[in-house]
């Protein structure tokens, strides 16, 4: 079998109402959609965790990867990857996240071409439905969505989720740069929500050191789950862990500084952003011997969250449920997408790969949607148009 060509498509899926984080609004993601073809009509397909990597893709993988045996995934990332040696001297590290998208289909196709779900080609499932959380956060209303602007609203949105979807799972960003919002909404949605509730925080490093003792101290009581990123750095997370018994988590995957420094307690990954799936795998085994936890990222479309699936059925070692913004995605690139989960979980896709196919009309729509607007900014704030908010540590 042979690569004859590989496809890139850059689209835009936009979220129904923005949310707001430490860059400003949030509104969307624009991914890069692969498609690797061979020889004997088989199609893989890849998602690129942002645009500028399917760019690296067509200029740089793709020649490479023409004529290569799309099986044989060492020799296609000896082709397309220099060796860490080189990155760790550049700091340039595309060609590796690039690779990691393409890498994703490869593996797609192995799971066609032998007839079985990628789980089974990882070992086989150890669970069937995987688990995602919910998310809340403070969205201006735009539309008929959004308009959770205050602790009450926030409150009842996660309410509505646990009614009408089973959703006892919860994971947010309470990041307006006022510390008393954040320890009053934790308040009130534990109280609202109950005991057997998880509530999972996210601050991406808005908060000081000494900021974050604090919040941490007064949100302790009403059992939080995890914190992500509560502050800037793993040293950071190291003192800070003196204070607080909450565990962290960290979107930055630097397992030997986390090791040494006893901090943070599990990592949350994109698997191209680790350079590929079978990157991930070595990482996650290495974060399980370790004692690291590790769960999958959020705000990726249908492909990806595929690949999350699988891994993720395959891996004792991954208990935590995973990220989510599934309820909030417009649309997907991939039939009957985006996924979104019922009482926490989403069952494991059964066909061959991944599981999952192209809505071609859909991609269309969404490639169109990029042609139109260009790529969705990480930020948006009405305040300093075209500028990333900048919130002061306090």
């Amino acid at each position: 079998m042979k690569i004859t060509d590989i496809r890139v498509t850059h689209v835009n899926v936009p979220l129904d109402a923005p949310f707001w984080w430490t860059a400003g609004l949030y509104g969307g993601a624009s991914k890069s959609i692969v498609e690797v073809e061979t020889d004997e009509g088989i199609v893989g397909l890849g998602e690129a965790p942002w645009w500028h990597f399917g760019e690296v893709i067509k200029a740089e993988i793709a020649p490479a990867l023409i004529g290569a045996d799309p099986l044989d995934i060492a020799d296609c990332e000896a082709r397309c990857v220099p060796p860490w040696q080189i990155t760790a001297n550049t700091g340039e590290n595309a060609s590796s996240v690039a690779f990691g998208a393409v890498e994703l289909a490869l593996w797609d196709i192995r799971g066609k071409a032998f007839g079985m779900p990628l789980y089974k080609l990882l070992g086989g499932a150890v669970r069937k439905e995987i688990p995602f959380s919910e998310y809340f956060a403070f969205r201006p209303k735009q539309g008929d969505a959004g308009g959770e602007m205050s602790p009450e609203a926030i409150v009842d949105y996660c309410l509505k989720m646990r009614e009408e979807h089973g959703s006892t799972i919860f994971e947010g960003k309470l990041i307006m740069g006022d510390p008393q919002l954040e320890i009053r909404t934790v308040r009130m949605l534990r109280e609202a929500l109950g005991e057997a509730a998880q509530i999972k925080l996210d601050s991406n490093m808005q908060w000081s050191l000494t900021t974050a003792r604090w919040v941490l101290r007064e949100i302790e009581p009403f059992n939080v789950r995890n914190y992500e990123d509560p502050v800037a750095t793993f040293e950071e997370m190291a003192a800070l862990r003196q204070h607080s018994r909450i565990p962290f988590s960290t979107h930055v995957p630097d397992l030997r500084r986390a090791v040494a420094l006893g901090a943070p307690d599990f990592f949350v990954c994109n698997f191209a952003a680790l350079g590929g799936l079978s990157k991930t795998l070595k990482f996650i085994a290495a974060c399980e011997a370790m004692g690291k936890g590790f769960w999958c990222y959020s705000n990726d479309l249908g492909i990806m969250t595929a690949a999350y699936l699988h891994v993720v059925a395959a891996t004792p070692w991954i208990t935590e449920a995973s990220q989510s913004l599934f309820r909030w995605q417009v649309g997907d690139v991939i039939q009957d997408g985006p996924f979104r989960q019922t009482n926490n979980v989403v069952k494991v896709p059964e066909g061959p790969g991944l599981g999952v196919a192209l809505d071609r009309f859909a991609m269309k729509h969404w490639a169109q949607h990029f042609t139109d607007n260009g790529p969705m900014g990480h930020f948006s704030d009405p305040a300093n148009p075209g500028r990333y908010r900048r919130l002061p540590l306090k």
